[in-house]
């Protein structure tokens, strides 16, 4: 008998705050994380100037080494941590994680990981908040040229970036 899984990976999905059903049947939600927290939050409005995040994802999971076989998903969304700096009881850094000083390491290993687990022709959607470090930087680490997406976010700083995995496996300059 062959386990099927479903056809869509969040390997980094935190507490799930993009997704409209957070319990969607054909997603792996997976984060190296599982964790109930309490962080400053002003902007919130509680009285007391905190906010609770819960990190619950399917599987545990490191982005950089994902548990799965090549070619088994059809969409991969991919937020990873973009933060090199946050202070300890940071809600951003609760809701996404901090990256690593070898961020770039880190980041390519993720792309190339996301990419291997994707079947041909399935598509990578790529977000990123450029605050701290510039999406072309970030984009430089992918293995092939993104199709589209919006990159004009100059207020805000986050960017959706779309690519689909070739079905050759050479990678596009």
């Amino acid at each position: 008998m062959t386990i099927q899984l479903p056809i869509i990976l969040d390997p980094c999905c935190g507490s799930k705050m993009m997704w409209f059903n957070k319990h969607h049947p054909d997603v792996v939600f997976g984060d190296k994380r599982h964790e109930s927290l309490t962080v400053t939050d002003r902007s919130h409005g509680r009285a007391d100037g905190t906010r609770a995040l819960c990190i619950e994802p399917d599987a545990l999971m490191d982005f950089r080494a994902l548990p799965y076989p090549d070619s088994t998903f059809h969409l991969v969304a991919f937020d990873p941590p973009h933060l090199l700096r946050a202070g300890p009881r940071s809600w951003l850094a609760a809701k996404y994680g901090k990256l690593s000083t070898d961020w770039r390491d880190d980041l390519r290993q993720g792309f190339a990981e996301c990419f291997r687990v994707l079947k041909p022709n399935g598509t990578l959607v790529f977000k990123w908040n450029e605050t701290q470090i510039k999406l072309r930087e970030v984009l430089e680490l992918a293995p092939q040229q993104p199709l589209f997406g919006n990159t004009a976010g100059k207020k805000n700083g986050t960017h959706w970036i779309v690519f689909m995995k070739l079905e050759s496996s050479e990678p596009v300059a």
